[in-house]
């Protein structure tokens, strides 16, 4: 087997890594089982092209992708294009596909665990012709990605959730509102909300959000009911620590 090992190394746990030891390892333990691994540390910049070009390379059975959500969504979405393996090696801060697929969150575990894993179908989702596997989602959430994305000041994982707890705060201080209409089996429905969240596969509850499965083939829709800056920092606090299912300002 072939494997191409394209390694973000502008993602969280990369950034404070020795890259150089860390490929050393991974190579030897590809060797140790007969695998033949190439490695790439590649910046944010170049990740479109190395993946497109691992995608298109025949000779490459599986693309080992290594960096947070936005990495590995990316990967995903190229690997479904071209109908290539993709493993999953968890060097965000959330890691939440990762979690869902059951991949140690220690980069040291869960290399060896990739090499000796074996190849299985997931659940793909699309939204607008875009292919996601953990979730979709506009309004409250979508806010604070992009105000935690304007910073541009984290340098570590430390500094990124710290960056997260801003963008949190800043997100919630502002009162949102807009319609949405949903259409299930049933019926069609008009509701006001604060934000959309639509999830590949339902999400589980007692930890971050993330789905329990991978192949139940069932989305998640939640809607999250106009709310005031207090209530809605409320609703975030709890889905961080995994108890939001039951908030009285969702509905799923």
């Amino acid at each position: 087997m072939r494997i191409a090992g394209i390694f973000n190394g502008g993602s969280g746990q990369f950034r404070d890594l020795d890259m150089d030891g860390f490929v050393a390892r991974a190579m030897t333990l590809a060797v140790e089982r007969g695998i033949d691994l190439e490695c790439h540390v590649i910046t944010g910049d170049e990740l479109p092209e190395a993946l497109e070009q691992a995608a298109i390379n025949p000779d490459i059975d599986v693309i080992l992708a290594g960096g947070g959500d936005g990495t590995i969504s990316a990967a995903a979405t190229i690997c479904f294009e071209h109908g290539k393996a993709l493993a999953v090696l968890p060097a965000g801060t959330m890691n939440f596909f990762a979690r869902t697929l059951r991949v140690p969150l220690d980069l040291d575990e869960a290399l060896p665990a990739l090499l000796d894993g074996r190849l299985y179908d997931v659940d793909i989702a699309t939204a607008n012709g875009r292919p996601f596997v953990h979730q979709y989602s506009v309004g409250l959430h979508a806010r604070l990605v992009e105000l935690r994305e304007q910073q541009h000041t984290y340098g570590n994982r430390l500094q990124k959730m710290f960056a997260t707890l801003q963008a949190i705060v800043s997100a919630v201080s502002r009162r949102l509102k807009f319609e949405v209409e949903l259409t299930s089996p049933r019926g069609r429905a008009r509701r006001l909300a604060s934000g959309v969240a639509v999830s590949n596969n339902l999400l589980g509850e007692g930890h971050m959000p993330h789905a329990d499965r991978v192949d139940a083939g069932v989305l998640g829709v939640y809607v999250a009911k106009p709310m005031t800056p207090l209530n809605a920092a409320r609703f975030v606090f709890r889905v961080l620590v995994g108890h939001w299912k039951t908030h009285p300002g969702l509905s799923g």
